[in-house]
C-alpha cells in the first residue's frame, strides 16, 4: 500500500518503525519542522517538511502534490483528526471524512447524538444562542460550565454557580477565544470515570475503566490529577459501546468520559484517540496492549491483527498522577512535602523536575513537562486511590528562580 502520515505523535510514542513494514509498504511522513527529529528512523521511506503555519489539511495536500494517491491516511493526533478527514476527501482515500469524524470532535454534537441514542448527557447550547435567548430559557438554572467545543485539557473551561452568572460573564468578555467556538453547559455533580479502549470493526478489543482523583478542570486551575483503574464491569462496557456507536466510533482507540451518578453514568465527552497523560502505559501494564502500535496495524493490516489480551485481577489495578506547573507564573519551582511518598511500594515510576530544569508554562500531562508525574500499582483501585489523595493533600509546588 501507499500510506500517508500525517506525522504529529513521536515515534517513541507510537512505534511506527516496528508496527509497519516499511519494505513491504511505500509509507510518506509529512512532519511540520519542530517534529521532524520525532520520525522514526532506520526505515526507508517518503519524510516530507510542510511549514506547520498555516492550515494542516492544506499544507499535507501542498506536500503530497504530485505523488500516487495513498490509500490510506494515518493520523493519531486529535488535533488532526479533521484535517485527515478533508485531505481523504480531497484524494478520494477510504476512512473517515468530515462528517464522520465530527460528532468526535464537536462537543455539541457528540452530545446531541448520544442524546439521540437515549442515553443521558448534561443539558447544554451553544453559547452564542444562549446569549441570544433570556437565562431561563434553558433547561436548568443552577452550577454550570462554558467550554471550547473543539478543546482538550479543559484549556479555556470555566465553572460559574448559575447559568446567569456564566451569560454575565460571557458578554463581560472573559472567554479566551470566539463566542461561538463556545458551548453552555449543565454541571453534573459526582466523580468522573474514564473508560479507555480499542475497537477493532466495531468490537471491542480491550476495554479499561478508571476514576479520576481530582478534575481535569482542578487540574488547569494547578492542582494535581491523577486516576486510578477500577474493575471494568460489563454494564459499563455496554453502555460504553452504545455511546461510541452513537457517536460513529468503530475503528480504533477512544477515550471516553462519564459521570457517576445516583441514577447511573451521565455521558461528558470522547475522543477518537487515546488518553493522555500516562493512561498509554497504565493500560499497557493492565491489559497487555500498547495502544497506538496496535492502532497503526489495525489500520494497516486490518481488523484480524487483534493484539493479545491479559486480563488483570482486582490486585493488580494501576495508575498514574501529574502534579501541574503551568500555573506558578515561572519556568522553575521549588517541591515540598513529596519526599514521604516518592518510596512508596505502591510506586512504579516518579518523575521529578530538579530545581535547575524547567517546567512548561502551558497546560501539559508529559512527565517530563510537570514538576512531578509516574505511575503507581500493581495494586487494589481503594490502595492506589488513598495513596493519590494522601500525596495531593501534601505535596506543594511554588515558583522559585532558576539557575
Amino acid at each position: 500500500m501507499h500510506i500517508l502520515v500525517m506525522h504529529r505523535i513521536p515515534d517513541s510514542f507510537v512505534h511506527f518503525a516496528e508496527t509497519i513494514d516499511h519494505t513491504a509498504h511505500e509509507v510518506t511522513y509529512v512532519s511540520a519542522p519542530d517534529r521532524l527529529a520525532t520520525l522514526p528512523e532506520g526505515v526507508p521511506a517518503r519524510r516530507i517538511e510542510r511549514p506547520g503555519t498555516g492550515d494542516t489539511a492544506a499544507e499535507v495536500l501542498a506536500a503530497v502534490a504530485g505523488l500516487p494517491k495513498p490509500d490510506l491516511v494515518v493520523t493519531l493526533s486529535e488535533y488532526d483528526l479533521l484535517a485527515a478527514a478533508e485531505v481523504r476527501e480531497a484524494l478520494g482515500v477510504a476512512g473517515p471524512k468530515v462528517a464522520d469524524v465530527m460528532p468526535a470532535r464537536d462537543k455539541l454534537v457528540m452530545k446531541a447524538a448520544v442524546a439521540a441514542a437515549g442515553l443521558r448527557t448534561p443539558h447544554c447550547a451553544p453559547l452564542t444562542k444562549a446569549l441570544a435567548e433570556d437565562a431561563t430559557a434553558l433547561p436548568w438554572s443552577g452550577r454550570t460550565i462554558l467550554k471550547p467545543l473543539r478543546g482538550a485539557s479543559s484549556e479555556g473551561v470555566s465553572a460559574y454557580r448559575t447559568v446567569a452568572d456564566a451569560l454575565a460573564a460571557a458578554r463581560d468578555g472573559g472567554l479566551p477565544g470566539d463566542l461561538d467556538e463556545f458551548e453552555i453547559e449543565e454541571f453534573v455533580e459526582g466523580p468522573v470515570i474514564h473508560v479507555d479502549g480499542l475497537l477493532a470493526a466495531g468490537e471491542p478489543v480491550a476495554v479499561q475503566t478508571s476514576r479520576y482523583v481530582g478534575t481535569c478542570l482542578e487540574y488547569a486551575q494547578g492542582r494535581p490529577l491523577g486516576s486510578v483503574q477500577i474493575d471494568t464491569v460489563p454494564e459499563t462496557v455496554d453502555w460504553t459501546l452504545d455511546c461510541l456507536r452513537a457517536v460513529g466510533i468503530d475503528d480504533g482507540p477512544f477515550h471516553l468520559e462519564a459521570f457517576e451518578t445516583p441514577e447511573g453514568l451521565a455521558f461528558l465527552e470522547v475522543g477518537a484517540r487515546v488518553g493522555g497523560a500516562d493512561v498509554v502505559d497504565t493500560f499497557e501494564l493492565a491489559t497487555g496492549v500498547h495502544m497506538p502500535s496496535a492502532q497503526v496495524r489495525l489500520m494497516v493490516e486490518g481488523p484480524g491483527e487483534r493484539p493479545p489480551v491479559r486480563v488483570a485481577g482486582p490486585d493488580e489495578r494501576y495508575g498514574w498522577f501529574a502534579v501541574p506547573g503551568h500555573t506558578l507564573g515561572s519556568r522553575y519551582c521549588r517541591i515540598e512535602g513529596e519526599k514521604a511518598f516518592r518510596d512508596d511500594p505502591v510506586v512504579l515510576r516518579w518523575l521529578q523536575r530538579g530545581a535547575d530544569e524547567p517546567v512548561k508554562d502551558v497546560i501539559t500531562y508529559a512527565d517530563t513537562d510537570v514538576p512531578i508525574a509516574g505511575v503507581v500499582g500493581p495494586a487494589p483501585a481503594p490502595v492506589l486511590e488513598r495513596f493519590l489523595t494522601d500525596f495531593f493533600a501534601s505535596v506543594t509546588v511554588a515558583p522559585a528562580e532558576g539557575p
